[in-house]
């Protein structure tokens, strides 16, 4: 791995910077279960291996400590060149982050029902999109009521979103988030019959 490259702990174990002890301790036992090697189901060494490290770094004061003030840095520095990834982007291009994170979420519900949080680490790997780009679309969502917070931690679509989703065509394709090729032929016009959300 760089040894440049920032990790964020907080977003790999899925839980708040500002989360005590007890929610770190709870959340990383629900993602141990599910991805210890030993699970037939659901298990997977590489997220076992990244949530566990979370945990290490996490679950100790001082390292916790240590790697705030790194964080805080991180964060800021995110923040300041946030501002060069908008100044380059329209509306349209908003409006397709919104559709892929819906269409992610409208997956994952389909795929696991009762356990489907992502969270924007993983959005965030998906998308290619930083999480700070990320933070305004999820909350314009949840604002909307077409997401909400997962017991995990993650977001998960509600019933108006996948409303959303299955109104307005948004589907998820080879792992690459494509519009209805029915869409795609129309050159972007929108149908008369159907009203965009936004």
């Amino acid at each position: 791995m760089n040894q440049n490259h920032f990790v964020d702990y907080y977003e790999d174990l899925q839980v708040s910077p500002n989360a005590d002890i007890e929610t770190i301790e709870r959340i990383y036992r629900l993602f141990a279960k599910r991805y210890h090697p030993d699970n037939l189901n659901t298990g997977d060494v590489e997220k076992f291996n990244i949530i566990t490290e979370a945990h290490r770094l996490l679950s100790d004061p001082e390292k916790r400590a240590a790697y705030d003030a790194k964080y805080e840095e991180e964060k800021n520095r995110q923040y300041k060149t946030l501002f060069n990834i908008l100044s380059s982007e329209g509306f349209e291009n908003d409006q397709k982050i919104r559709h892929q994170i819906l269409s992610i979420l409208y997956t994952e519900k389909r795929r696991e029902p009762f356990e489907s949080g992502v969270g924007l680490w993983r959005l965030e790997k998906l998308l290619g999109w930083p999480e700070k780009v990320l933070d305004f679309h999820t909350w314009y969502l949840k604002e909307k009521g077409w997401i909400q917070h997962a017991e995990t931690g993650g977001y998960e679509i509600t019933a108006s979103g996948v409303d959303i989703v299955e109104g307005n065509d948004l589907t998820l394709r080879q792992k690459k988030l494509l519009a209805d090729p029915r869409e795609e032929a129309k050159n972007s016009e929108t149908p008369k019959n159907k009203k965009n959300p936004y």
